[in-house]
């Protein structure tokens, strides 16, 4: 992450604590739930509840009603298997019934240092984008049947106080304005991880975290939250690189011939996550700190209620 003067506008990175969530973040983000169009999870709850009542998901689980044929998975109940299906074919098959209750969907909203980065071409510095867009979401998908927590920090939960209980725990979570990953939690199957950053860890430190998430069968969702700046790198002129993180400086001389091969490692990175990310089944969304926080909350919905939608 850079902070630079010469030529380019100024920018800036906010303290640490500023990184914490504060009355004008929470009420942006319920302003931002009330505006948002309930088009797309009133489709979704009128679809999944008309043959299981207003709460049913149309998902694996211990119910009763058939819902489809799997494959076999190494280090299932050999009990599962259903004989008949799999005897018409070269594979072993279990008979998934639906669940009838409604799943979990986990937020991690990164406030490490890199994200306090803002430029003057940002309308916010990136971790207060974060914290709207996950409190929006969040309060969006309660209000469509869901329950919402913050990953290993809060249970799920449907209350209609869903933003200022996820606020209230991110303000009391010192440790996590240090951590550029998130915690070791352990979400169910057929869960939903939704991770907030701007992942700009290296490429296999986000995969760790990835893949261990997905192998217990949750699946998830990328947002990389992104100033401008970053990727445009408009600079000219002298320039000093400084790494909030680590409060390391790299002098790169003239700042307009650096930006090419920067802007190539930038392209690079992103193309890694979002090899990352579909080699588990995951997405990715970026998002610029310059455009309204709905576009990426709508696009998001469309993710989760997709993903809901084809089990």
């Amino acid at each position: 992450m850079a902070t630079f003067r010469p030529g380019g506008g100024a920018t800036q990175v906010l303290d640490r604590s500023a990184r914490n969530p504060g009355r004008r973040e929470t009420e942006s983000a319920l302003a931002l739930a009330e505006r948002m169009p309930r088009l797309i999870l009133e489709s979704r709850r009128v679809s999944s509840t008309l043959a299981h009542g207003i709460h049913g998901r149309r998902r694996a689980g211990s119910g009763e009603s058939f819902w489809q044929f799997r494959p076999f998975v190494a280090g299932e109940a050999a009990a599962r298997i259903d004989w008949r299906r799999s005897a018409r074919d070269d594979r072993l098959y279990v008979r998934e019934r639906e669940w009838e209750a409604t799943h979990n969907i986990w937020f991690w909203i990164d406030r490490s240092a890199s994200m306090g980065f803002a430029s003057h071409l940002a309308q916010s510095p990136k971790v207060e984008r974060a914290l709207v867009l996950g409190f929006a979401l969040a309060d969006a998908l309660v209000e469509g049947g869901e329950r919402t927590g913050l990953l290993g920090l809060t249970r799920a939960t449907a209350s209609r106080r869903i933003v200022e209980t996820m606020a209230q725990a991110l303000v009391a979570d010192a440790k996590g304005q240090d951590d550029d990953a998130p915690p070791r939690a352990t979400p169910g199957r057929f869960d939903e991880a939704v991770l907030i950053s701007d992942f700009l860890s290296p490429p296999d430190a986000v995969k760790a975290s990835v893949d261990r998430l997905a192998g217990r069968g949750t699946r998830g969702h990328l947002v990389m939250i992104v100033d401008p700046v970053e990727e445009t790198f408009p600079f000219s002129g002298q320039a000093v690189l400084h790494d909030p993180e680590s409060s390391l400086s790299l002098n790169v001389g003239d700042a307009g011939a650096w930006g090419e091969a920067y802007r190539v490692r930038i392209a690079a990175h992103r193309d890694r996550l979002a090899e990352i990310a579909r080699s588990q089944g995951w997405t990715l969304t970026i998002h610029r700190t310059d455009r309204p926080a709905s576009e990426a909350a709508l696009r998001l919905l469309t993710l989760v209620a997709a993903a809901r939608g084809t089990g």
